[in-house]
């Protein structure tokens, strides 16, 4: 196994490897990486332009991160899945670009053989977050500092976790979803909603995230009927499935539309259906 971490290798197209990191031989790095002191890069990792990978991280299996990421100390990505029906099969992880990993943020690699666990562009992991395998990361998500996604969650585009939360196996969070700190996810939150408690509870529309999103500007977006639906579905004496119906067939924006999919989807067979609502 060659380590290449000479003179010539690390100025070869800008790219920049301190003497104490490890860098396989079989690994890709791109032009401007930058690998700091004790860092080590596995033989089945790819590495994209521009992506600064800090010290003492850990970067291994067969993990692809795309352009200009950020990688701050003491990260572990693509390691083995914390899962006991993890076989040694050798999954992926798949990262885009313009990430930024703080400090001890853990990425596992998927269980079963095919699987991926992803990741992807212009996120935000703070400290000490972990990303269990076979999860899904949308694009514009914040996750604070110690919240611990289990296996088989996904999360949609600019949502917002809060602190020092668990996010239960096989949950699903919503686009423009925001969570409070310390709450328990232990169902699905649907999109555009605000969540909070122990145990979670929905608190209303993410009013807030949908102006600071732009969707306001969208011709096709329409907050007023948005909210009547999310009254529909949440507030009215109608069980989920009905509401669901009814809503389905008055006019709808694209924002409705995202939700009543959402919500079809988490009351169907085998999943653990919405939050519901705070009394």
């Amino acid at each position: 196994m060659e380590n290449k971490n000479t003179d010539l290798k690390s100025s070869f197209n800008g790219i920049k490897v301190h003497p104490s990191a490890f860098v396989d031989s079989n690994a890709e790095l791109h032009d401007g990486v930058i690998v700091s002191q004790g860092a080590i890069i596995g033989p089945d990792v790819t590495i994209g332009r521009g992506t600064e990978i800090g010290p003492n991280a850990v970067i291994t299996g067969r993990t692809q991160l795309g352009i200009n990421n950020k990688v701050f100390p003491n990260v572990f990505i693509g390691l083995d899945p914390q899962d006991l029906k993890y076989k040694g099969a050798p999954t992926e992880v798949i990262i885009g670009d313009n990430n930024t990993f703080r400090e001890c943020v853990t990425i596992n690699k998927a269980t079963d053989e095919g699987d991926k666990t992803i990741i992807g562009n212009n996120n935000l992991l703070m400290a000490y977050s972990h990303i269990g395998h076979n999860c899904e990361l949308g694009d514009g998500i914040v996750l604070s500092n110690s919240v611990q996604v289990a296996g088989h969650v996904k999360v949609e585009d600019k949502a917002i976790i809060g602190g020092c939360l668990g996010i239960h196996q096989f949950v699903h969070i919503g686009y423009l979803a925001m969570i409070g700190g310390m709450t328990r996810v232990d169902r699905d939150v649907p999109p555009f909603c605000l969540a909070e408690g122990h145990p979670g509870r929905l608190r209303g529309l993410n009013r807030i995230g949908i102006k600071r999103s732009g969707l306001m500007e969208n011709k096709d977006f329409d907050l007023k009927i948005l909210q009547n639906t999310w009254n529909l579905l949440f507030k009215s004496n109608n069980v989920m499935s009905e509401a669901l119906d009814i809503a389905i067939k008055s006019k709808l924006d694209i924002s409705s539309t995202k939700l009543c999919d959402f919500l079809k989807n988490s009351i169907s067979k085998e999943r653990r259906g919405p939050m519901p609502l705070i009394n």
